[in-house]
């Protein structure tokens, strides 16, 4: 059964319509992005200019002028080492902490209360913890540097990724790690030889979505860099200059940070799809 099986008629219609108004609102911001990126500063800011080569005609001057830049390339790399190290660092520490409340009771708190008190510090807003976190980052001569940057990445991402990590090891059965101690396992051998290959596809999700935090963050890069460090999102909300904001150069400098989280997405897409906690127990 088709699922616009209940939709028929005008109905039918109102529902491809509104997907259509969503899709364009969804694509409507990757639209403008494209379309600014092959104009010059000048037509930016010209009234009515929306079609290429009939009202105005395509320059690649704003990307040979941020491919050019070295400021823009080291904010590139910048955000490709912060992101890649605040995620490795989520996930080392992170995974055995979600196991841990997976499967274990600590006393006079449960798994749940701590699991609770996880999500609690990922609500907290970041502008709460900003001052704080530039005292620290001064007093350990960590600003604007990558190190700074990864570690207060962890701090605010580990709890989300915790607690994601652990409703994935939930979703283990016990039956397996119970034959793993039959047969004279002992609990960190049935962690990493039997519980992280299980959950590969649940950490990898995990990573993606730590990493995409990590990527997009531009409130604490922005306080806690200035130059050294800049990453890619504090690089695109400087696009600015005596005029305003360069658009042209925002939304070449915003197709480049799209390009690295679809690119990822797309290499590790097939360890999303594996179901090896289904083929464990299969049979």
């Amino acid at each position: 059964m088709s699922f616009l099986e209940p939709y028929r008629g005008w109905k039918r219609v109102l529902f491809y319509a509104f997907l259509v108004a969503v899709a364009i609102w969804v694509l409507f911001p990757f639209f403008w992005a494209v379309e600014n990126s092959f104009k010059t500063t000048e037509q930016t800011f010209a009234r009515g200019v929306f079609m290429p080569w009939l009202q105005f005609q395509p320059s690649l001057s704003a990307w040979h002028e941020v491919l050019d830049d070295p400021a823009s390339i080291n904010a590139l790399i910048n955000s490709t080492a912060v992101s890649l190290g605040a995620t490795a660092l989520v996930l080392l520490l992170g995974t055995p902490a979600a196991y841990a409340l997976a499967r274990y009771n600590f006393r006079p708190m449960t798994s749940r209360d701590l699991a609770t008190w996880f999500l609690t510090q990922r609500a907290l807003p970041p502008a709460v913890v900003l001052v704080p976190y530039f005292v620290l980052m001064v007093t350990f001569r960590l600003i604007d540097t990558r190190t700074g940057l990864i570690l207060v990445y962890v701090a605010a991402t580990l709890p989300f990724g915790v607690v994601i990590m652990r409703d994935v090891f939930r979703d283990i059965p016990l039956e397996v790690e119970e034959a793993a101690f039959i047969d004279g396992a002992n609990d960190l051998r049935v962690f990493t030889w039997i519980n992280i290959p299980l959950a590969i596809n649940g950490l990898v999700a995990t990573a993606i979505i730590v990493f995409a935090f990590n990527w997009n963050e531009a409130i604490l890069a922005s306080t806690l860099t200035s130059r050294a460090a800049q990453t890619l999102p504090f690089f695109i909300l400087s696009s600015r200059s005596t005029r305003g904001v360069n658009f042209n150069l925002a939304a070449v400098n915003t197709l480049i940070a799209i390009v690295p989280p679809i690119v990822l997405s797309l290499i590790i897409q097939r360890f999303l799809a594996r179901g090896l906690t289904f083929g464990a127990v299969k049979g």
